[in-house]
């Protein structure tokens, strides 16, 4: 028998439920010959209600055959309603609400996650995986005094646990508009320096505020400095005319990339941490997606993401990966419509409801801020066509492959991870107890497996304050939902309900002292 098999049946033999058995296919057993691969799919501002599958209305056939070859699941979370602190907690196992200054990062910050933290790459490095990231980052780049974009980009992602690394430093509304390969910034031409601020205007390229007339998409609110691609983003930039990027070429770049990091030749199964920028603003899919859809260009956006999914998936059955590749699909933060572009996003609409039964969305305490799609396929050891209602968390991915893979971690720093594994490949139908929700100005909310869900009084604003028209779920009382019953957090039972009130608090505030 081969390691996979011992491992198995170690681990069914001490309780836990980690076992290498494919769930309900006629009692028997498939053996593979080395650890699986692992394609982490992280998407960004998809809603709840965004993919087809749970019942969306711009066409997802890919990712739609993602659910159909795996288990979707219906009771799934980001940690955080907003895209650094949800990727900094599914990466290091800790809510990123534990400390000041894990907020949704400027574009020059420096590196939020340091080489002496634990993470989910160096949990995979040590057992064996050669480890990439490509997309977006958004979680800083550099020491204490940020990144020197003319010089070696570091601490960043090769020193917390990944061997290649091939990413948009922040997101696509922000400068700097480059690619950076592992340390350095692509195309740099030493003559022709960078320069960032996100104070002061510097070099003399146009901003959309003093050139509107220049720009093929107009802002909203706040997106209005330096115009690179006919598009003005948040700060300012000048210099590294050789390294700015066509937004519209995203997906396929990091489509090629993905496919020269998945094919390199080696012993090692890989574990890639794919993260996408499509439905993120500004939403500039390629011409070919362009119109496609109906729902302007977020849902052109969106079918874009439908494509590069199924690139993956197609490159991955080509070479013969497709059965002991686990593929994880799910997003950072649920949707929104008007975030700082006139992309027609809310006028375009239509039927579509990116945060399907949900009340809220991005940076809301509401469910759609942080419910999110949640896919898993794994052709090796999970029948497909499942659905699970399991409570799980993106911040356990850290303690559920290290318990799989049989490797230890440090459990003081990835203070809020489990092992939910047996929840992720379908053996346990319950999943967590309960998880926090952050939101805007990092407000918490609790919500339990059973449904209830405690959104603590603050003096938030009703609404997020600069235009995306969203609901936050802030008031100046305690709310209690009993979202089972009720996802569209209608109806506040706070008041005929004290004893579970004070379960709720009580719960919460034991999360925040751990």
């Amino acid at each position: 028998m081969n390691k996979a098999y011992y491992v198995g049946v170690f681990l069914l033999l001490i309780g836990f439920s980690c076992s290498n058995k494919k769930t309900g296919v006629s009692g028997q057993e498939k053996v593979n010959t080395k650890e699986p691969n692992v394609l982490l799919i992280y998407t960004d501002d998809l809603g709840y209600g965004d993919v087809a599958k749970y019942g969306g209305q711009i066409p997802t056939p890919h990712i739609d055959e993602l659910a159909a070859d795996g288990m979707l699941f219906t009771n799934a979370y980001a940690t955080a309603a907003t895209c650094t602190p949800s990727r900094y907690a599914m990466l290091t196992g800790e809510y990123a609400w534990r400390a000041k200054g894990r907020g949704v990062a400027p574009g020059d910050a420096s590196a939020l996650i340091r080489p002496d933290r634990e993470t989910l790459p160096s949990v995979m490095q040590r057992a064996g995986y050669r480890t990439g990231v490509i997309g977006k980052w958004h979680l800083g780049l550099g020491g204490d005094e940020g990144p020197d974009w003319n010089g070696a980009l570091k601490p960043g992602p090769l020193e917390i646990g990944f061997d290649y690394s091939f990413i948009i430093p922040a997101t696509g509304d922000r400068v700097p508009t480059v690619f950076v390969e592992d340390h350095h910034v692509v195309g740099l031409d030493p003559e022709d320096p960078i320069q960032v601020s996100y104070r002061d205007k510097v070099g003399d390229r146009p901003t959309g505020k003093e050139h509107p007339e220049l720009l093929k998409m107009m802002w909203s609110h706040g997106h209005n400095h330096t115009i690179v691609n006919g598009v003005s983003r948040i700060g300012y930039m000048a210099g590294g005319e050789a390294t700015l990027w066509r937004d519209e070429d995203f997906a396929q770049t990091f489509v090629d990339k993905a496919s020269q990091f998945i094919t390199q030749e080696s012993d090692k199964p890989f574990f890639l941490y794919f993260a996408t920028h499509d439905i993120h603003v500004p939403r500039l899919a390629h011409e070919k997606f362009q119109g496609t859809t109906g729902f302007g260009p977020r849902g052109d956006v969106i079918a874009q993401l439908d494509w590069t999914v199924g690139e993956l998936m197609k490159l991955l059955k080509e070479r013969g990966m497709e059965e002991n590749t686990i593929v994880i699909f799910s997003s950072d933060n649920g949707p929104v419509l008007d975030d700082g572009y006139e992309d027609q996003a809310r006028e375009l609409i239509g039927d579509h409801k990116p945060w399907g039964t949900l009340r809220g969305g991005k940076y809301s305490a509401f469910e759609a801020g942080t419910r999110v799609p949640f896919i898993v396929k794994w052709p090796a050891q999970i029948e497909g066509g499942k659905t699970t209602d399991a409570m799980v968390s993106q911040v356990d991915l850290v303690g559920s492959f290290a318990e799989f893979l049989g490797q230890k971690y440090n459990a003081q720093q990835a203070v809020d991870t489990q092992n939910a594994w047996p929840a992720l490949v379908g053996e346990d139908p319950k999943g967590r107890e309960g998880l926090v929700q952050e939101a805007l100005f990092s407000n918490l909310a609790y919500i339990r497996r059973d449904g209830y869900k405690l959104i603590p009084a603050n003096n938030g604003p009703d609404m997020v304050p600069w235009g995306p028209v969203i609901e936050t779920g802030f008031t100046n009382k305690d709310q209690l939902f009993d979202v089972k019953n009720d996802p569209g957090e209608t109806k506040d039972i706070s008041l005929t309900s004290p004893k579970i009130m004070e379960e709720m608090k009580f719960a919460l505030q034991q999360i925040k002292d751990k």
